[in-house]
């Protein structure tokens, strides 16, 4: 651990050069007394999550790719409702709407089941992100500000999942060089803490003002960006996790609404949106932030 600075930094409280005891007065930084306490809160943590540690690489698996399942489901569910709306809004031939719907419903099928059940995920999250940008193009939003954060946020946890997969894999032949993979990997998780904190900003500029509203938002912020320089990413990441699960079933309750709602889809939509970028969350807790974090430095000095 790095030397306390303080009073320590001029040796007027530090060790006994001739050996006698420590002095215990050292002052110690802000920072490694939020250290501290965040140490506590992720041991309490740990201990309580211990018996289902061993799910959570799977539960957030399968968060990542809820959306696009529920998606695969609302297009077979609507398919009438799509095809007039891609046909007569967005003017594309009615041929090439059947084709596009097909494709992007089996896509979403195929690669989500593949990355729940952890088989060839490099090609099912690059099939999951094709998805993502086509969507944006052939349904109009990809100028709309609040679609295209919460769609780098899930990409963040499609990312999320790739550099799960490299972990296993290093972990697999622990006793061979995996430099490539290790590259990668450290990058990877990298781009996925930074892009799932875009759902968060979208939340932070869009909707009314309210004292709650603020509070969360500032706590919300202070996690983000914990999450991005790897600051107690766990904890940060824990503390999103809980954020937005209150946040979507007070918010975005879909199951409250009538079914013929105008606001049902949206808020059905933004559910399963939010629970995407908890599962990328859930793997964040999981493998921790990567080398390029704070945390990791810590370890190192």
């Amino acid at each position: 651990m790095a030397q306390i600075r303080g009073t320590a930094g001029y040796h007027l409280g530090g060790p006994n050069p001739f050996g006698g005891p420590k002095d215990e007065g050292a002052d110690p930084s802000p920072l490694d007394a939020i250290r501290e306490q965040t140490s506590k809160i992720e041991d309490l943590l740990d201990s309580v999550s211990e018996p289902i540690k061993p799910y959570l690489p799977a539960i957030g698996r399968f968060l990542i790719v809820v959306t696009f399942l529920e998606d695969a489901l609302r297009i077979m569910t609507q398919w009438n409702d799509q095809l007039v709306y891609l046909n007569a809004y967005r003017h594309i031939p009615n041929g090439l709407t059947h084709l596009f719907l097909i494709i992007n419903v089996v896509t979403m099928i195929i690669c989500s089941v593949m990355v729940i059940i952890r088989k060839h995920s490099d090609y099912a999250v690059a099939g999951l992100m094709a998805v993502v940008v086509t969507q944006a193009l052939g349904y109009g939003l990809i100028f709309d500000l609040n679609f295209f954060l919460r769609n780098l946020s899930v990409i963040g946890g499609l990312i999320m999942v790739l550099s799960d997969s490299w972990v296993r894999k290093t972990k697999a032949f622990a006793g061979l060089p995996q430099l490539d993979e290790k590259d990668r990997k450290m990058y990877f998780q990298l781009a996925g803490r930074v892009l799932l904190i875009f759902l968060f900003i979208g939340f932070v500029f869009s909707g009314e003002w309210s004292v709650w509203r603020i509070v969360t938002s500032v706590v919300g912020l202070i996690a983000c960006i914990m999450v991005v320089v790897g600051f107690k990413a766990k904890f940060s990441a824990t503390l999103l996790v809980l954020i937005l699960s209150i946040f979507n079933v007070l918010v975005n309750n879909f199951w409250t609404l009538h079914e013929h709602h105008p606001h049902k889809d949206f808020a059905k939509y933004d559910f399963f949106q939010i629970l995407s970028i908890v599962g990328g969350l859930l793997l964040l807790v999981n493998s921790g932030p990567g080398q390029f974090s704070i945390d990791e430095k810590k370890k190192v000095y």
